[in-house]
């Protein structure tokens, strides 16, 4: 493992947390994908073990841990063989929970943040629609503010832990006529009166809950307004670099993964009279494959690097994002064709491997809306600015 940014106390901790998930999670992975749900009790376990608080302060319940602990989370939960569950913890921890630590008051973070590190809460994000994914300052969901109150009328689509969450960090408009000045975030509880969960039938990721979320005049308290009113649009922005970078990080652990294990299978699957891990043209092709994922991998550690030193990495991470996610399809494709038929069997983990990796280009801002925001960055010359404290 790379010296240069992984310290022995990383190492502990990837191994504290793989022996967790040998034997708290793998157990249970199959149980879940047919649920299409994971068990509520496993989130105070996550809890107790810090696992939920990395990047959370400590004087909030957290750790206060560089961002290279939360690659070893990523890396980690990349390698049990289930997206599905994986992304339930991210979008928890990394969605819902980064609005929480940077933006909430200390109510907010008293009522929510606390109980969201320990596992009491689950929390999801809300900001893509129905008529309208990654164009957010198009969203239709409103918030009037009546007297102590704002009253949320609108909806929310693929929203992951939508179903069984406790709240949701809702992106909605106080002031529609202003567009994207007019959007405010608020902190939703999901057991309100008025709100209804639909859950989505996904192609992968069949372990985490998917919602389509309804907001039929929901009662939210002023309390729950996430800083001022037009925050919100800044808010999601400086949001979308480390969800982006978290998928790219994502994708070259499960790239990665993929090729250890057509690795172990080509070497022991013999072909007339040969193990297929001498064909050449296999074995150029993996070459290939592994060279592609190392160096997103690398790239992906220099823009987590500069990321945990306060740069504002929108650029770097959209790209890694882009060119992560697209690698981690082509590795898990070839690597399903090296096992041949037994990759299409789903008693192998192959299958399954690519289809929880294809949602990698489509979540988060699809490849092609990536690509333009980096063509307005170096063609354009759009300069994106972090939000001033």
């Amino acid at each position: 493992m790379n010296g240069m940014y992984f310290t022995e106390e990383h190492q502990l901790f990837r191994q504290s947390l793989k022996d967790f998930l040998q034997k708290e999670v793998v157990p249970n992975i199959e149980q879940w994908e047919d649920a299409g749900k994971i068990d509520a009790s496993i989130w105070k376990k996550l809890g107790e073990m810090g696992f939920l608080g990395l990047a959370t302060p400590e004087q909030e319940g957290g750790l206060g841990l560089d961002l290279f602990y939360t690659v070893v989370l990523l890396e980690e939960l990349q390698k049990i063989n289930s997206g599905g569950f994986a992304a339930a913890i991210w979008a928890h921890v990394y969605l819902a929970m980064t609005h929480l630590n940077k933006n909430g008051s200390t109510y907010q973070k008293d009522t929510y943040l606390k109980p969201s590190v320990s596992g009491e809460l689950v929390g999801c994000l809300g900001v893509s629609e129905p008529f309208g994914g990654s164009d957010v300052a198009g969203m239709r969901t409103t918030a009037i503010k009546q007297g102590d109150n704002y009253i949320v009328n609108g909806s929310k689509t693929f929203i992951t832990n939508g179903v069984y969450a406790d709240y949701v960090i809702l992106a909605a408009k106080t002031n529609p006529e202003l567009g994207n000045k007019g959007i405010s975030i608020f902190i939703v509880d999901l057991k309100s009166k008025g709100v209804s969960a639909n859950k989505l039938n996904k192609l992968g990721w069949k372990a985490s809950d998917t919602a389509e979320l309804a907001f039929d005049n929901v009662v939210v308290p002023s309390v729950n307004l996430m800083g001022a009113e037009g925050n919100g649009f800044t808010f999601i922005m400086e949001a979308f670099a480390l969800e982006r970078l978290i998928m790219g990080v994502n994708a070259h652990a499960r790239a990665e993964f993929a090729l250890d294990y057509a690795l172990n299978y080509m070497a022991e699957r013999e072909t007339f009279g040969k193990t297929i891990n001498q064909y050449q043209a296999l074995r150029h092709r993996l070459v290939d494959l592994y060279a592609d994922m190392e160096m997103c991998r690398q790239y992906n550690y220099y823009v987590v690097d500069r990321m945990d030193k306060g740069e504002y990495v929108v650029k770097e991470a959209t790209i890694s994002k882009l060119k992560s996610t697209k690698m981690a399809d082509e590795v898990i494709y070839s690597c399903l064709q090296f096992l041949g038929g037994y990759g299409y069997m789903e008693d192998y983990p192959m299958a399954r491997m690519f289809r929880d990796s294809r949602l990698g280009p489509i979540g988060g801002g699809t490849s092609e809306i990536l690509r333009e925001i980096i063509a307005k960055i170096i063609i354009d010359k759009k300069e994106y600015r972090a939000p001033r404290e």
